[in-house]
């Protein structure tokens, strides 16, 4: 249907085809907006990533090659997702309160987990970050991204996330092959560990960070409430937080290396 509207548009120069395809493509673009407003609301509110969207859709129109086998949908939600990153990135890569909160739970946890001899759980978690648990699993849905990156990256107190990628991501050709080995690596431990997630834990982090779907409609999926489907969000997270956190020596043995270099 939208291959054929993008046709009517694209060749026939259909200026009622290209509308309706924008109108039929735009909760595609709130959907999305919606979600990555969750990480964003201090630099950047919904309708801004709602117009940067629709630029990406737009952008979508006019770059939108159907012999690359793809769908119209698949590429134009790669295109809005783009563009409502790039405002984001723009603005604010994260908000200083999640920085702030993700470094609170790095520490805690690291504290905690060599006081114990063991991963630390969630409850002890939120007891020493002074929450309740409702908090935490909160927290946990608010950082989830941002605590993956924090852990998995050597970023100071000073220097800003989006300064961090700046430096370190502006061009893949720049990446160097020791660079490329330590990402790949990252790459294979965070896929690793979500593969030995218990089922429900995997499916979870799956339907929600992959499958882009809410809390809520995961949990009419699994029949769970959703206040459960936040308790194995969280529970799966803190145990992906562990497996990357476990990698740092590889970048600590990577630049001891390099220093000199």
């Amino acid at each position: 249907m939208l291959e054929e509207l993008w046709r009517r548009h694209k060749y026939e120069k259909d200026s009622h085809a290209r509308e309706e395809l924008i109108t039929k493509c735009l909760p595609l673009v709130k959907s999305l907006a919606q979600r990555l407003s969750v990480y964003s609301s201090a630099c950047c509110d919904t309708d801004d990533l709602v117009s940067a969207g629709i630029i990406g859709l737009i952008d979508a129109l006019e770059k939108y090659d159907p012999n690359e086998q793809t769908s119209f949908r698949t590429y134009a939600k790669c295109r809005i997702r783009g563009a409502m990153l790039d405002e984001i990135r723009n603005s604010k890569w994260a908000p200083r309160s999640i920085q702030e909160k993700t470094r609170a739970l790095k520490s805690i946890y690291a504290k905690l987990e060599q006081k114990l001899s063991r991963t630390p759980t969630e409850y002890e978690l939120a007891d020493a970050l002074d929450m309740s648990i409702e908090q935490f699993r909160k927290m946990m849905i608010q950082i989830g991204p941002s605590a993956i990156f924090l852990c998995s990256t050597k970023v100071s107190e000073e220097e800003e996330y989006e300064e961090y990628l700046e430096s370190h991501f502006q061009d893949l050709e720049s990446v160097s092959p020791g660079e490329q080995v330590i990402f790949e690596e990252t790459a294979s431990i965070l896929s690793s560990a979500i593969n030995s997630l218990p089922e429900k834990e995997a499916l979870v982090i799956s339907l929600y960070y992959f499958n882009e779907m809410t809390m809520k409609e995961i949990g009419k999926i699994l029949s769970l409430t959703e206040s459960r489907v936040c308790q194995i969000h969280s529970k799966a997270l803190l145990k992906l937080f562990q497996a990357i956190n476990s990698k740092e020596a590889i970048y600590e043995n990577y630049r001891v290396e390099h220093a000199n270099v």
